[in-house]
Parts: structure tokens; C-alpha cells; sequence
């Protein structure tokens, strides 16, 4: 048995290289992000261009998902617009618990995820977005997944279907 609920794909978004990982003690990097209407998911590696497609098969961070609502939560308390591409995610949705997943097997467009673990949020959250930010994110810092079936995210409605007892 599973339980299917609606939600909405809001932004989609990658970056070839790390700005933050690995940059501790120096400056952050200058990648830029890409926005995507349409990506292409690989099982076990990552999004197709993302840089965490360049580390070893099966590695957790294959694909991050981040809630709008705290997107939008994050700029009201602080004070500024803030941008998808500010927090390093990958998939913005709308319409869901995210830590809910955590440890479950879920569908959405017909690609298979696992959640694996919360992301915390880190202190370059305060340089991205703006001071304060990092300790506004604990607990709400999105969603790291594992792809398990290859294909593809769009914008738009779609179906996430949880999977009973995984």
C-alpha cells in the first residue's frame, strides 16, 4: 500500500562545481546555478550537470529537495527576496513535509528516491542569504535523497507517492 499526495515542482536547480564544500577557511567559490524546467536523473549518481554527479556511485547526496514554504519563511524573517539558488539546493516543491521522508522510499514523476537524511544547514548559509539564516534553517534545511531508477523532474503538479513500510 502507498499514500499518494500532490505537490508542486516549484524550481529546479544545479551547479557544476561547489562554492561551499570544501572552501572552509577561504572564500567562497563563484559557480553559478542553473535553473531547469526539465532535468535528467541518473540512478545512484545524481542530476545530469550537478556537481554531485562527479563523486562515487551511491553517494547520499545524489539529489537535495527543499520546501518553498521555508524559502519564502526564510526571506520574511530576514528580510530579504531570497532566491532558490541562494540555498545550494536542487528541487524546490511545495506541498509536503520533507523530513517526513527521511528513511522512506518515495515516486514522484515515476523515479524512484530514498530519503536519506536531513540537510543542515552551514554557517555559509549566513554569507548566501544573509546573517541569521543558518540558525532560521536548522531543522528545515530540505531533504538529501538517493536516485533510485533513472529519468526525469519537470516543473509542475506532480504526484509523490510515499511507499508503505519502506
Amino acid at each position: 500500500m502507498s499514500k499518494s499526495t500532490s505537490i508542486t515542482i516549484e524550481a529546479i536547480v544545479t551547479s557544476a562545481d561547489h562554492n561551499y564544500v570544501g572552501h572552509f577557511g577561504r572564500a567562497a567559490g563563484e559557480n553559478p546555478t542553473r535553473r531547469h524546467d526539465r532535468v535528467l536523473l541518473l540512478a545512484g549518481r545524481g542530476i545530469e550537470g550537478d556537481r554531485y554527479t562527479q563523486r562515487e556511485e551511491g553517494h547520499p547526496r545524489q539529489i537535495t529537495f527543499f520546501d518553498m514554504a521555508v524559502l519564502e519563511e526564510l526571506g520574511r524573517r530576514l528580510a530579504v527576496e531570497v532566491a532558490p539558488d541562494a540555498v545550494r539546493r536542487n528541487v524546490f516543491v511545495r506541498g509536503v513535509d520533507l523530513n517526513s521522508l527521511v528513511g522512506q522510499a518515495f515516486t514522484l514523476q515515476g523515479v524512484r528516491f530514498e530519503g536519506v537524511d536531513p540537510c543542515k544547514p552551514c554557517f555559509w548559509m549566513d554569507q548566501a542569504v544573509a546573517p541569521g539564516a543558518e540558525e532560521i534553517m536548522k531543522g528545515h534545511g530540505g531533504l538529501r535523497a538517493r536516485i533510485l531508477t533513472d529519468g526525469s523532474l519537470s516543473l509542475g503538479e506532480a504526484e509523490l507517492v510515499v511507499e508503505e513500510g519502506s
